[in-house]
């Protein structure tokens, strides 16, 4: 069995605890021992001295179901720390929807490949052809609609609510973290409460989370969060809301209102939120997102992929149309907004219940810069240049913290006889590079990752190394 000691370094350990300078020995997938000076035989030793470890950084909230499939060495995640994946988000999971044509926006993964019936297929297919990262998965709410019914304008009857529970259930069993919904999205915004209540019920039985793109992240946000918790304590089921904002100029500084709330829900029910570190978000072009105020930024078109990485209002300005025409033309594709305000990114990063998820959409033609630097980004600005929160603090929030809420058992935290996925950075030089106009640059300050005891990246390329496995609650 190998192994592998790390001498004198600082080591943050994912619980929120300060940070201390010791040993670490990692023997197998597991670490062995930490503690000062330690006297054990390796096959590796490496002085260290200078560098951070800290657990594997936990991106709670990507679409990469099927990129994990398709580019199994994950480098946009790897290169910056990420040795967990939670896939299935926004109501959106491969899982158990059996098409070659999925409608939008299930075509938000960018794939045919919707060829697994069962939560077990889709392990299999990752045991088969291994990711070089960990993939826990949630069961997404539009796929269960798009699998049980013909016509998603409306809510589900209880025939179709049973089939979707029945689903739910099998894909709970075999170790599904959770539901999670995208009622933002109109293949999903029929979905009443009965529906959403009967589905959440299933998944309190099985102790996982709920986890929610709300109705809205706009005017109505305060309503929608209230209904999304309402939904959750139904199961009971942990809550977590998703990529937290308060969207659209009439919106900017509500967060104070909507943390508030937030705070005042957890005296009830288990919730929680993530939050990437940006002021612009990313989704699919939607006519009901151009207000000719902010600024839009086109990731991919389909009908015209030369405009991926121009602005909405040069296009419209150079085919002498208004901006919601341009989105007519561009559709179906995708886009930045820059819907956000800088002072409520920020206060939703440093609040105690936030955890940090990229969001990345890995198949856009030009991605939101997230994609490559979310968790670089948290570490270099808000971290160590803005002192918004400690470095401790902002490590809990990428892994131990997360892994709390997602009931990942012994990862996220750096223990004796916890799984060894591990970050060596150094903090005074990480730095995120990637930006709107180059979105695919790696990040720098990362110099060494581990995943269940094998170095997956290390020097400024991956390894090849391919011991990512699939996490079951």
């Amino acid at each position: 069995m190998k192994s592998t000691l790390l001498r004198r370094i600082q080591v943050v350990d994912g619980t929120g605890a300060p940070a201390r300078q010791t040993d670490v020995l990692i023997r197998g997938d597991r670490i062995a021992g930490i503690a000062p000076d330690l006297q054990a035989h390796a096959d590796d030793t490496i002085d260290v001295q200078g560098l951070t470890v800290t657990p594997g950084f936990i991106d709670v909230h990507t679409h990469d179901d099927a990129q994990v499939l398709r580019d199994p060495g994950m480098l946009a995640k790897l290169s910056q720390g990420v040795t967990t994946v939670i896939t299935g988000n926004c109501g959106l999971s491969l899982v158990p929807l059996v098409t070659t044509a999925p409608e939008s926006p299930l075509d938000l993964l960018h794939t045919t490949e919707f060829r697994f019936p069962q939560l077990n297929d889709y392990a299999k297919a990752l045991a088969d052809s291994p990711s070089a990262v960990n993939v826990g998965a949630l069961i997404g709410h539009t796929t269960l609609r798009a699998t049980a019914m013909a016509d998603l304008s409306r809510a589900a009857n209880a025939g179709e609510i049973d089939v979707m529970a029945k689903l739910l259930e099998a894909a709970l069993a075999q170790g599904a973290l959770g539901l999670s919904s995208g009622i933002f999205y109109q293949q999903a915004f029929a979905a009443d409460m009965a529906e959403m209540q009967a589905l959440v019920r299933v998944v309190g039985r099985h102790a996982g989370v709920y986890v929610t793109h709300i109705r809205t992240e706009m005017d109505d946000i305060l309503s929608a969060m209230q209904e999304a918790a309402d939904t959750a304590q139904a199961g009971p089921a942990t809550w977590i809301m998703s990529h937290h904002k308060c969207a659209g100029p009439r919106n900017w500084g509500r967060t104070i209102e909507t943390l508030a709330l937030l705070e005042r829900l957890s005296q009830r029910q288990s919730v929680g939120t993530d939050v990437y570190p940006y002021s612009a978000g990313s989704t699919l072009l939607r006519e009901d997102l151009v207000d000719g105020v902010i600024d839009i930024l086109i990731t991919r078109s389909d009908p015209h992929p030369e405009m991926a990485g121009r602005y909405m209002a040069d296009i419209a300005a150079e085919w002498g149309v208004d901006q919601l025409q341009a989105c007519r033309r561009l559709m179906p594709g995708g886009a930045c907004y820059f819907q956000m305000r800088e002072d409520d990114v920020r206060r939703v990063i440093a609040h105690p219940l936030s955890m940090i998820g990229s969001d990345g959409l890995p198949h856009d033609e030009r991605p939101h810069p997230r994609l490559w630097g979310a968790f670089a980004r948290v570490l270099a600005h808000y971290c160590r240049d803005e002192q918004l929160i400690s470095l401790p603090q902002a490590i809990h929030k990428m892994t131990g913290l997360s892994a709390a809420r997602y009931g990942l058992t012994d990862r996220g935290v750096l223990r004796e006889g916890a799984f060894a996925d591990l970050v060596l950075l150094d903090p005074a030089r990480v730095q995120d590079k990637a930006t709107y106009e180059n979105p695919r640059l790696m990040c720098e300050g990362i110099e060494r990752v581990m995943v269940n005891g094998q170095w997956a990246f290390a020097k400024g390329q991956a390894t090849g190394s391919h011991t990512g496995r699939f996490l079951r609650r």
